[in-house]
C-alpha cells in the first residue's frame, strides 16, 4: 500500500559487505519533535542496533541446554538397570 507521506529513514552501510550491504531503519515519525532527540543520536542508536544484530547472527549456537533425548534416555536406562543389579545382589 503506497501512502502519499514521506517518511525519515537511516541507512547503515555493513562494514562487511559478505552477506549484506545495508541496513535501513524507518525513523518513527514522533521522534524527531521530542526534546532532546539528535539526529547524531539516531544514527549512533542505528549502528548500534546493527552491531548488536549482525553480533548475534554471527556468534555459533550453543547446544542444547538439557541435552540430546537420546543421551538423557541412556543415562536413565543405565540408572534403572545399576539399581536392579544392586538390588538383585544384595
Amino acid at each position: 500500500m503506497v501512502k502519499g507521506t514521506s517518511r525519515r529513514v537511516i541507512v547503515v552501510e555493513a562494514p562487511d559487505a559478505a552477506l549484506f550491504e545495508q541496513a535501513i531503519f524507518i525513523v518513527r515519525n514522533d521522534v524527531m519533535n521530542e526534546r532532546g532527540v539528535t539526529a547524531q543520536m539516531l544514527v549512533d542508536e542505528a549502528c548500534r542496533v546493527a552491531r548488536g544484530c549482525a553480533r548475534a547472527q554471527a556468534e555459533p549456537r550453543s547446544a542444547p541446554r538439557f541435552g540430546a533425548p537420546l543421551l538423557w534416555g541412556a543415562l536413565g536406562a543405565g540408572g534403572i538397570g545399576l539399581v536392579w543389579l544392586v538390588t538383585a545382589l544384595l
